[in-house]
This record gives structure tokens, sequence and C-alpha cells, in this order.
């Protein structure tokens, strides 16, 4: 009996979940020693390295938001494929370059050159989103998350491990070629076949993508969510382990802990991610996304009042659930509603968007934090979650047939 072939949306889906899981690893494994190495390449006063620590680690979201755009241009002219080669192999380079730095200005230009070269991610999930079925998208998407959230979660164990075992600047080296390895499997097994490049005129600036939508205030909505919720998500991540230790008193080992609580919501989401979207396909995607909003808010205001570690980590596992109707989601929504002529540009705006929120939380956070408490951050992310899915309804559910 032959073989059913398998349809190369399919195939593309399977190789490109692998390769962003790779680079999920390779994004996340330096971060848990890069404060450690900006303190190793000089003699830096305590406020000299939080300065420093704070430019290498957002210089590279600032650089993203505004390339991206760009790029996503490029895509819809080029082929996403391209993008993702572009992507990978850059960052392959730049990654490994980091481990031969000799000062901290080195570091800080390559992490602004990785920002120039981003969109691996973003592209991979452009490519999948106009060459999967329609009534599919929500859960490949979906998958493409889950992929992504997984390695995300094991990077700062593989790259604490590979810290330890052998230094921090092979630890960049390996990172590197993580990304090559990344690189050869879409330069290999990644087939664009649906792929027809945008030749017309109307559609080469921005204002010619805007009349190509049919619901442009729609599209604008969507990227208006992206940026709230990461904007309310990434508001928690800077007084996690503050919170944590506030509520064992200083006693324990805070650092473990805060470790766990950390990493909860992304295992959660990496559980669910892929389902939600299947869901989403059936019953309508923006149905899931209100439902991630009103979890959301209650989850969040239930956390400024736990009185210890347990319940927190409990409420933040049950955010991840939130989390994975939400995000992926929006990136359905937007493949839904978009030309598939024009998606690389949508995905990219969406890419700036988040990018822009994981500038802003972190921000927005820390100030709360220092005028009032660790649990008003909560409460205030609770409200921002509410005002996302009122502009929701506005912007984008009146639109929905």
């Amino acid at each position: 009996m032959a073989q059913t072939k398998v349809p190369i949306w399919k195939r593309n889906l399977r190789v490109l979940a692998v390769a962003v899981f790779i680079a999920g690893i390779a994004f996340s494994e330096v971060m848990p020693f890069l404060p450690l190495y900006i303190s190793a390449l000089g003699h830096f006063s305590r406020q000299q390295l939080n300065m420093w620590s704070g430019l290498v680690f957002s210089g590279i979201y600032f650089v993203s938001a505004l390339i991206s755009p760009w790029w996503g241009k490029l895509a819809d002219k080029k082929g996403r494929k391209l993008m993702i080669l572009r992507a990978s192999l850059g960052m392959s380079i730049v990654l490994a370059a980091m481990g031969l730095v000799t000062n901290v200005w080195q570091l800080f230009l390559l992490r602004m050159t990785q920002g120039f070269f981003a969109g691996f991610v973003s592209n991979s999930n452009a490519l999948i989103a106009t060459e999967t079925p329609k009534e599919k998208s929500g859960q490949a998407l979906g998958t493409m998350t889950a992929s992504f959230t997984a390695g995300n979660l094991l990077g700062p164990f593989v790259g604490g491990a590979l810290a330890s075992i052998f230094n921090y600047r092979v630890t960049f080296f390996i990172t590197g070629l993580l990304l090559l390895i990344a690189f050869l499997l879409s330069l290999l097994f990644v087939h664009e076949d649906d792929f027809r490049p945008v030749t017309r005129k109307d559609l080469a600036s921005t204002k010619g993508v805007i009349k190509a939508l049919q619901y442009p205030q729609m599209i604008f909505g969507l990227l208006l969510t992206t940026l709230i919720i990461q904007a309310a998500t990434n508001s928690i991540n800077p007084i996690v382990s503050l919170y944590v230790k506030q509520l064992m008193h200083n006693h324990g080992n805070v650092v473990f802990l805060a470790g766990v609580i950390a990493a909860l919501p992304g295992i959660a989401t990496f559980l669910a991610a892929s389902r939600f979207g299947a869901i989403g396909d059936r019953v309508g995607t923006h149905k899931v996304i209100v439902t991630g909003f009103i979890g959301a808010t209650i989850l969040f205001f239930l956390t400024a009042f736990v009185r210890n570690p347990v319940e927190l980590g409990i409420l933040r596992f049950l955010v991840g659930f939130t989390d994975a109707c939400l995000f992926p989601q929006v990136q359905t929504m937007l493949t839904k509603n978009s030309p598939s002529m024009v998606t690389g540009r949508i995905f990219s705006w969406n890419q700036s968007a988040m990018y822009i929120g994981n500038i802003i939380g972190p921000l927005l956070g820390s100030t709360i934090a220092g005028i009032s408490s660790y649990s008003m951050v909560f409460i205030v992310t609770a409200l921002i979650v509410v005002l996302n899915l009122i502009l929701f309804r506005m912007n984008v559910i009146k639109f929905i047939k």
C-alpha cells in the first residue's frame, strides 16, 4: 500500500518547529550569566554594572523594533525563507563573536547587531502562516509557539550547565553553533512553494499595505493588543524574584524557588498553546482571546493577595494557560485577516509591537514597585488587561462576522 505523501506545509511545520525550539534555547541560554559576563569584562561599580546590564539586555529590543518592518517588507518581496536564512546565519555569527569580546562596548555593539539580524522566529511564523491552510493555522501557530516556549524554558538550564562545564566564552561559541544548525535545517528542508513576490507598486509602501487590508482597524487593533499583552506580561518579570523573597521572609533558597516560579507560566503555555489554537480554529479564535483576557485579569488580581510562594506558583502556572490564549491566537487572527502577499510586513509590525511591549513592561513594573508595592504591580497589570479587553472589543470583535 502506497504511503500518503506528507503535505509540504506539514513538513515545513515539523522542521521549523524544531528550528525555533533550537533558537529558543540559543536566545535564552546566555541570559542567566550575561550580567556575570559583563562584570568579567571590566571593573565596574554596582551602579555601572546595573547600567550596562540594562543597556545590553534592552538594546536588542530597540534595534529590533525599528528594523523589523524593513525586514518584513523585504520578506514580502524576496521570500520568508530567505529572511529565515538571513536571520539565523547572521545571529549565529554574532552570538559566536560575543565569545571573543574584550570589553563591554564590544558586547553592547554585538547585542545591537543581534537586534539588526532579528526576525528568525517571526519569519518562521510568517512562512507557516502563509503555507498552512487557513482552517489549520491556529493549531500550526500554536505548535510554533509551544516549540519556541519549550526552547526558551530549557535554555537557561542548558546555558548554566555549559557555563559550569566550560566557561562563558565557550558557551557563546556553542550558542552560535546551535543557530548554525537552525540555519542548515531551514536551508535544506524548508520549502516555500506558495510564495508570490509583491510586484505591485501600490503595495510597496505602508499606505499600500493598509489599503490592501479589508479591515485595517482590526489589524492595528490586534497590533495594539500584542503590545499591551507583552507590556502586561513583562511588567511582572522584574519583581517576581523580589516578591518571592518577600513571601519567604528572606528565609530558604530564594534564588532556586524564584527560578522555578518564573518558569511555570512557560510550562503551561507549552502544554496548551497548540490545543488552544485547534480550539480557536473550531469555535473562533477571538473567543479564545477573550477567555484569555478574562482569565488573566482574575489571576493577576488574585496574585496581589497571595500569602506564600505555593499560592504564587499555582497562580503563575495558571497564568501560562491564559498566555497560550493570547499572543499565539493574535498571530492566528492576523493570519486569517491579512492577504498572504503582505503577511511578512504584518508579522514584522506585530514583532515590533511585541518588542515595544518588552521595553515598556519592565519599566512599568519597576516604577510601580518603586512608588508602591509588589502587590500593586499585579493589580495595575490586571487593570491593563481589562483595558486590553475593552480595546479588543472596540477595534477587533466588531469586524468579526
